[in-house]
């Protein structure tokens, strides 16, 4: 009998590599750009200047942005969080047709996010849907301001945002047994302490993932804060956009870019290092 010939084996290295370069080419040009993004903000004249830097932190008016941009971007993550879980403990726990909830949650990524956006200047605007309503009723003698303020600049934020945290969380609660819940309250526990130590501790892994990306994208946003958002509530994301696209000055765009960065490292590592602690104590806590 003919011996048949053995499929060539790929070598287990030679598959991680092939599996892992894709990433890896992400990687180098993301680090790339980083490196240029830092190198032109550090550059005055072809010198090494930090004088963008001590410009920028000398200035109250750039400080008071940051401390906007962070606050604002905080807010966000909080209704974020606030509206995000109930929804996805809920679509989680659906019984009946799960993929029309889900079909809704992801529904607002087909329309622009300008249309989005846009939208809430029709309603929240002096002559929007809102204020015509509270005219016409003899709630208001005067437009109120909803918009061309922090808090229309959340309002849309949060509604751009919001998916990105139901679906962070979503992805953890479909993967917590129902029957965890139901031995709890076959031992005493009452719904409410069952969802606090069983579903809660579980689902953080997925409300920190949340929170990363909901602050992130916060932080960065341009097109709603420049919508909705007024002279006097510029964020440092639509200010990096002018300093591009109309004074031209790419060393100083690049230094907010840096600052914005080195900010919003600073809160968002600790949350993955927590987050990462968490992950392994569950992991540990199910061996045992």
């Amino acid at each position: 009998m003919p011996h048949k010939p053995e499929a060539a084996v790929v070598p287990k290295f030679s598959r991680s590599v092939l599996l892992l370069a894709p990433s890896a080419l992400l990687m180098g040009v993301f680090l790339i750009g980083l490196i240029g993004l830092i190198t032109s903000s550090l550059s005055i004249d072809g010198q090494l200047d930090f004088g963008h830097y001590t410009a920028i932190l000398n200035r109250p008016d750039y400080v008071e942005m940051l401390g906007r941009t962070l606050r604002i971007a905080a807010l966000t993550t909080f209704f974020s969080v606030l509206l995000g879980f109930p929804t996805a403990y809920y679509v989680a726990r659906y019984r009946g047709n799960r993929n029309f909830l889900l079909l809704l949650i992801i529904f607002p990524w087909l329309v622009s996010i300008v249309v989005r956006s846009y939208g809430w200047v029709v309603i929240l605007g002096p002559r929007g849907l809102i204020n015509g309503f509270a005219s016409w009723v003899g709630l208001a003698d005067r437009p109120m301001k909803l918009m061309y303020n922090d808090f229309g600049v959340i309002l849309g934020l949060v509604h751009v945002l919001l998916p990105f945290m139901i679906i962070a969380i979503l992805s953890v609660m479909l993967q917590i047994p129902r029957s965890m819940e139901e031995a709890s309250m076959s031992l005493g526990g009452r719904p409410a302490h069952s969802f606090r130590t069983v579903v809660l501790p579980l689902a953080l892994p997925g409300i920190l993932t949340g929170i990363t990306l909901v602050y992130l994208m916060a932080t960065g946003a341009i097109v709603t804060p420049l919508l909705l958002g007024g002279l006097g509530d510029t964020m440092l994301g639509t200010e990096i956009f002018q300093e591009v696209m109309h004074f031209f000055d790419y060393p100083k765009a690049a230094a907010l870019a840096t600052v914005l960065l080195i900010t919003a490292l600073g809160v968002v590592l600790p949350i993955q290092i927590f987050e990462r602690w968490l992950v392994r104590r569950l992991s540990d806590g199910a061996g045992q």
